[in-house]
């Protein structure tokens, strides 16, 4: 899937794909080692700004928590459309998503918060958005935002 298939995908599916925003710290938003894109991990930011904050199973319930993936994985879409843009190449399918859930230490359910990220690549890449996936709680992240999620993408 090339980027104009990507970006009509992702429109069939609901869903805008966007410039993604410039890094605000000494990395890059995305690694290409010549199979591999590596996507760092991506907050849930829409119109520049977090979405929601706080900890998710108290401030935040695991369905707004989900929903908030989902934006974590419209900006992973985003920095993947923008790769495909400039290099030329197609992404052949979803390899792993790593997700971070700001919750205490008895929440147990990182897993449903993680399907709004995952059901997202499934609708915009079909069986090709199935991946391995990790999802981790934790006690902070970044401008206090409750989702983190990161991707990996094979590239042809």
């Amino acid at each position: 899937m090339n980027a104009s298939e990507l970006h009509k995908a992702a429109t069939t599916a609901g869903v805008t794909l966007f410039k993604p925003a410039a890094p605000v710290a000494n990395y890059l938003p995305a690694v290409f080692d010549g199979r591999v894109l590596w996507i760092s991990g991506q907050l849930p930011f829409e119109d520049g700004k977090i979405t929601k904050t706080g900890v998710v199973g108290s401030d935040v319930s695991v369905e707004d928590a989900a929903v908030i993936a989902k934006v974590c994985a419209v900006n992973i879409l985003s920095q993947l459309h923008a790769f495909l843009e400039t290099s030329g190449k197609s992404v052949s399918r979803a390899l792993r998503l790593g997700g971070f859930v700001v919750s205490s230490a008895s929440f147990n359910q990182h897993s449903a918060v993680m399907n709004g990220a995952s059901d997202l690549l499934v609708a915009v890449l079909g069986d090709a958005g199935k991946h391995a996936r990790t999802s981790i709680g934790v006690a902070s992240l970044p401008l206090n935002a409750p989702v983190e999620v990161e991707a990996q993408f094979l590239i042809a």
